[in-house]
């Protein structure tokens, strides 16, 4: 048994040394100090439009916008603004720990938190629509740290 943790704190360490180093090789990624931090999801983002990219990432169980977060809206609201044609879908997801009606809440709760930010920032909201996948959705279908904290994310989908 005294193994069996030693193996599972070595792995947790191995994890999270490995994510620290992943999150300095880019200028634009924060480092985190642990494990299950907030990603900022460099390997998974798609973008919208040239630089701009189309997914933020959370925290564990929050909906608060991390500076990275705040940092990649702007670059959506920018765009935004320059095509007012264009309308968008903010689509909250969770990673699958938690009963599905929280995810569902906790990805609606996400997503809003951005449609929140484009806003403020000059995005009209009848551009915006918000919808929530909770869990049922993965990025990444694994069952680790690193599938988790990718899990956990608002992507935008242009409509038009």
């Amino acid at each position: 048994m005294l193994f069996n943790n030693l193996s599972k704190v070595t792995l947790a360490l191995v994890v999270t040394l490995f994510l620290g180093a992943c999150a300095t090789q880019q200028a634009t990624t924060t480092t985190t100090t642990k494990s299950d931090d907030a990603y900022t999801g460099t390997e998974t983002v798609k973008f919208l439009a040239d630089g701009v990219p189309d997914r933020v990432f959370f925290s564990t169980n929050k909906s608060d916008l991390t500076s990275a977060a705040t940092t990649t809206l702007a670059k959506q609201a920018s765009y935004l603004k320059a095509n007012p044609t264009l309308n968008i879908v903010l689509e909250g997801h969770a990673d699958e720990r938690g009963t599905r009606e929280y995810n569902l809440a906790l990805g609606e709760r996400r997503a809003i938190a951005a449609k929140n930010y484009l806003t403020s920032n000059g995005v009209a909201a009848n551009r915006i629509k918000v919808i929530s996948y909770g869990k049922e959705k993965p990025a990444n279908p694994a069952s680790n740290v690193l599938a988790w904290s990718q899990n956990r994310r608002t992507v935008t989908i242009k409509t038009n």
